[in-house]
């Protein structure tokens, strides 16, 4: 064993890898991203490591791996979890052969996602085991201990960080590579009654499902990591917390004198429920407190605990309003649900030594300047200007586009919704104008399905495919599109043109957004067509290929009009004392200003000089 400082992704990563993993795939998404990140990097020789298509490819290459006995690590974002839930719900009737561990990091907040979904909840429907480390030592452990886990039980495991376990650093032991655990894949055995799913199948595997998950309730009950501590003379009450909750309660508990202590409860496995465990804990408390994130899962939990031991315990927590019902925990927060559960004077604020202090200046976040979806979206506004349009949006940086100036997303649901929502509204108004925006990597991991069903149910829409060649949002991830791998092989890349027009699309332009006369032309020329159009705007992402010297403004042409900022609103764009000015730290030389210019104030440094 030695010591290192690790960010919670890559202890994850380092303990997957620890444990003997054959195969990692997962579709980027934060806060989970850098798991297959570290995997791929960390990885020994033979093991295999994708970014898959999306989610439920992701998964389902590893359950065929697994067939063939690897360990297998998937990786994605709770958002992810809903769509590989198909293949997840029925890979734990047929069970795993190699152990597989499914990395869904949650979002409490939600710092960057649509929701606060709670992957807790999904262990529960789909009856897996699900881990729910509480710092980033017991999420190293937790990774390597799952897979032995999966394999004893066979079952797919859960492992569930949040935010502040993926990205919280810590120094950890961890296993030295003489340590790592050395697994040979036995390979796959055919065997159609074990691995091909029916109906008898099904309901014989149901029951063996609820008859293991009693038998790990009690497992859980006598797990160390779901720990029992006795309380100091506040016998009376307890505290149950689980996740980074419980973390934030350990360090509440160091200001409260002992004696004042309550008994505390740690949830390390939500699910199954350590039902006995819990039996004991509450048996000689006349009042529990619940402190989790999100959704009360541990909460719901003790509540059939009483039920079912006949308990007269009262649990407080989100249902009773003691608890906020969303969002994080933070210390603060959970230190004024302790002093009130147990009847102290809470902290008092810190002296205010920086009353004088600005106060943090408000940046919602918008599009880096040069960012070619900025030309792109203006583009289809100028051309459709007066016209009855609607402007479908989806899940990436071009979700961005709904802000002013720009104002170009009306919907945004869901991976792949930004074509098949406006599809929709088409049906219901027939005068209405539709286009779906989609970015290269959404179209591969969920658009085609939409634009194949627009292209079969006859559909009157324009699709726009914002092309940056990247995963931009989540870290600059390749996808089919790229042309090279995670594991750093070059290969083929997937004509996103020649995909369009193979499953019916006759009108395809691929157009550089940033030339605006040309792009607004060709909005105009598919707008025109009947069907189902496609535009493409190429244009690399500017955190990736600058595209030229930072412009600037010639003060004896400008006129004070404002047009550049009022038009595209680009963060490189700025009034100073009435002037407008240019951070030239910021701009990427774009042009897209000095092309809507009425007066040709704007231009390149050299043509200043």
């Amino acid at each position: 064993m030695h010591k290192e400082f690790l960010m919670g992704n890559a202890a994850i990563a380092m303990g997957a890898v620890a444990a003997g993993v054959d195969l990692a795939s997962g579709y980027p998404g934060t806060p989970s991203t850098e798991v297959l990140e570290n995997t791929a990097k960390l990885r020994p020789e033979g093991v295999y490591v994708e970014w898959s298509v999306n989610e439920k490819a992701a998964l389902e290459v590893a359950a065929g791996a697994s067939y063939a006995g690897a360990r297998c690590l998937v990786t994605m974002k709770q958002m992810g979890l809903n769509v590989a839930s198909d293949p997840l719900m029925t890979l734990e009737y047929i069970g795993v052969k190699g152990g597989v561990v499914i990395l869904v990091a949650d979002d409490p907040g939600p710092i960057s996602s649509q929701t606060e979904q709670d992957t807790r909840r999904y262990a529960s429907f789909s009856k897996l085991p699900c881990f729910d480390p509480s710092s980033v030592k017991e999420a190293y452990e937790m990774a390597f201990e799952a897979f032995e886990f999966s394999e004893k039980y066979g079952t797919p495991v859960i492992l569930r960080p949040t935010t502040r376990i993926c990205h919280a650093y810590a120094s950890i032991d961890v296993r030295d590579e003489s340590e790592y655990v050395t697994h040979k894949p036995e390979g796959f055995i055919k065997d159609s009654k074990r691995f091909v799913i029916f109906p008898r199948l099904s309901f014989k595997n149901h029951g063996n499902i609820v008859k293991r998950n009693d038998e790990l309730s009690e497992v859980f009950s006598n797990d160390p990591r779901n720990i029992l501590t006795p309380p100091g003379k506040n016998s009376k009450k307890g505290i149950a917390a689980g996740g980074i909750s419980y973390a934030h309660l350990m360090e509440a508990l160091k200001d409260i004198p002992d004696d004042d202590k309550p008994s505390v409860l740690k949830i390390s496995t939500p699910h199954p429920f350590p039902y006995s465990l819990s039996e004991r804990f509450m048996r000689d408390r006349d009042e529990v407190l619940v402190l989790e994130e999100l959704e009360p899962v541990i909460e719901d939990e003790l509540l059939k605990t009483a039920g079912k031991y006949y308990l007269s315990t009262k649990v407080s927590g989100k249902h009773t309003g003691d608890v906020r019902a969303a969002g994080e925990n933070s210390i603060d927060d959970v230190f004024s649900y302790v002093s009130k559960f147990i009847g102290i004077k809470p902290l008092e604020e810190p002296s205010d030594v920086l009353s004088d202090a600005p106060s943090l200046p408000v940046r919602p976040p918008v599009l880096c300047a040069g960012c070619p979806h900025r030309a792109s979206f203006y583009a289809v506004k100028r051309a459709m200007k007066g016209k009855k349009t609607v402007f479908g949006g989806d899940i990436g940086c071009y979700t961005l586009g709904n802000a002013m100036p720009l104002d170009m997303v009306d919907s945004c649901l869901c991976m792949g919704a930004g074509i098949t929502i406006p599809q929709g509204i088409g049906h219901i108004e027939p005068d209405t104008r539709c286009f779906g925006f989609v970015g290269d990597s959404t179209f591969f991991a969920s658009g085609i399905t939409g634009i194949v069903n627009a292209v079969y149910n006859q559909s009157e829409m324009t699709v726009i495919i914002l092309d940056n060649s990247t995963t931009a949002m989540t870290g600059h991830q390749p996808h089919p599109g790229t042309g090279h791998t995670l594991m750093g092989d070059v290969v083929e890349k997937v004509d996103i043109e020649k995909v369009l027009r193979g499953v019916g699309v006759t009108h395809v332009e691929t157009v550089d957004p940033l030339d605006l006369d040309k792009a607004i032309e060709a909005v105009k020329r598919a707008d025109s067509k009947k069907g189902v159009k496609a535009i493409i705007f190429r244009s690399p992402c500017v955190a990736l290929i600058r595209k030229g010297r930072a412009l600037k403004i010639d003060e004896n042409k400008c006129i004070r009009c404002k047009k550049c900022i009022k038009e595209i609103g680009c963060p490189a764009l700025s009034v100073e004392d009435g002037r407008i000015v240019i951070d030239g730290s910021l701009c990427n030389g774009c042009s897209l200003c000095e092309r809507i210019c009425p007066t040709g104030a704007i231009k390149k440094e050299a043509d200043h000089e």
